[in-house]
């Protein structure tokens, strides 16, 4: 079988055929398929899309195709100019590239399938070719996913915001959470008003009037945001991070009073008593449970905050927004009575955002921010994945690349 039948069978072109396949020897052995245009095929205006008559040629162009047998496909190609009535001379729309990319639209879409699986250096070694096309591979998918996605019928969002680079470095990440498409909608830099402005700006006051639920943790500018923008939303605080505020202060308590009582030369009580305290009953071990269980029959202030903290954990098992509100303005005044000043502290920014974390129940426990921070994780894993990106760009591209579900061009044949 030649290699001409196998191009025909799976990536033929309607105005064009493959004349001639041969092995090239340049620094590499190289497979050329020299492309020409048929007779009487008219060419295609680059800007407009319309047919066109000729107006010159230009010199050979190579567009590399995806390696066959191990080794580098080159389509080779003479571009022709085209004189069209509306776009005057410009060269000619060929419909296995795009623009004046050195790579066919056919191998962007082959590395950056890839690129989701693997690193993009180790694309660029498994299919020979070099870190920068495949991220320019992936960069034509992103662009072009972007501008053919759908963004009608967005109910509910998450916002949160991840750490990308050294020194403080902050992207503020905005996720579709509906029940039919959970998805990245957009990023961007840093963490401030003038971020999550550029969101709803992007997303339009049509659309952001028809958000019913938006989820997000307690950062000041976004809570301000929000509450501009898509007022008439549900604004749900995230739990994650209402649970781990109250674990943060228990473990302050604790570390506290270790100290404290290793100066005044007490028994070590709290020695290795951190996860038992932290953890949940259920997945504590045999000997934590039984660390545990000495702890409980002591008067220590880390054993008060303790039970506290367990006793907040039944504020999520309540269904009526009216009675979880009973119970946490109950909980917040026990904790301001115990005299410990880190839950105190978290008791006081409950009370002043009693109003959204109440949320969650009018939302019928549909939508939270565990979601959200499940989509995080995957933007670690992308991070890690990449050993960290140089430049906000590169981040952005690789982000919306794995989490943005874009849609593809359409081939003739899947190369997968």
């Amino acid at each position: 079988m030649h290699i001409k039948t196998v191009l025909n069978k799976c990536h033929k072109f309607k105005s064009f055929v493959y004349e001639q396949v041969e092995f090239v020897d340049k620094s590499e052995t190289l497979i050329e398929v020299k492309v020409v245009a048929r007779a009487n095929a008219k060419a295609v205006c680059s800007d407009c899309g319309e047919s066109a008559s000729l107006y010159d040629r230009l010199g050979v162009r190579r567009f590399e195709f995806i390696p066959l047998w191990g080794y580098r496909v080159f389509f080779v190609y003479i571009m022709r100019r085209v004189n069209c009535p509306s776009c005057g001379v410009t060269v000619e729309r060929v419909p296995w590239g795009s623009g004046k990319r050195e790579l066919t639209t056919t191998y962007m879409q082959f590395l950056a399938h890839w690129g989701r699986k693997l690193s993009w250096q180790e694309v660029a070694e498994t299919f020979r070719t070099s870190w920068p096309k495949v991220f320019c591979a992936v960069e034509y998918m992103v662009e072009w996913g972007l501008k053919e996605r759908e963004l009608s019928g967005i109910t509910a969002i998450g916002i949160d915001e991840v750490s990308w680079s050294k020194g403080h470095k902050y992207l503020t990440l905005v996720y579709q959470i509906d029940s039919h498409c959970t998805r990245l909608l957009w990023i961007g830099r840093e963490r401030t008003v003038e971020t999550l402005s550029s969101f709803f700006h992007f997303l339009g006051e049509s659309r952001s009037q028809s958000l019913r639920y938006i989820c997000s943790d307690m950062w000041k500018p976004y809570l301000r945001v929000i509450a501009e923008k898509a007022g008439q939303a549900i604004h749900i605080l995230d739990r994650f991070h209402i649970v781990a505020m109250v674990n943060k202060a228990l473990d302050e308590v604790r570390a506290e009073e270790h100290r404290q009582m290793q100066k005044d030369g007490h028994e070590p009580l709290l020695t290795k008593s951190r996860w038992c305290l932290l953890k949940r009953k259920e997945n504590l071990t045999e000997r934590q449970e039984t660390k545990l269980k000495d702890l409980l029959r002591y008067n220590l202030r880390s054993v008060r905050a303790y039970l506290l903290k367990e006793d907040f954990n039944g504020f999520w098992e309540y269904v009526s927004a009216k009675w979880a509100g009973v119970f946490l303005d109950r909980w917040c005044t026990r904790v301001m009575r115990s005299r410990i000043a880190p839950l105190k502290k978290v008791a006081g920014t409950i009370r002043r955002h009693r109003g959204l974390i109440l949320n969650w129940f009018k939302a019928k426990k549909s939508f939270s921010s565990g979601i959200v921070e499940g989509l995080n994780n995957k933007v670690k894993v992308t991070t890690r994945k990449s050993y960290g990106f140089r430049t906000y760009k590169c981040a952005e591209i690789a982000l919306y690349h794995v989490l943005g579900k874009l849609p593809e061009p359409k081939m003739t044949h899947s190369f997968r």
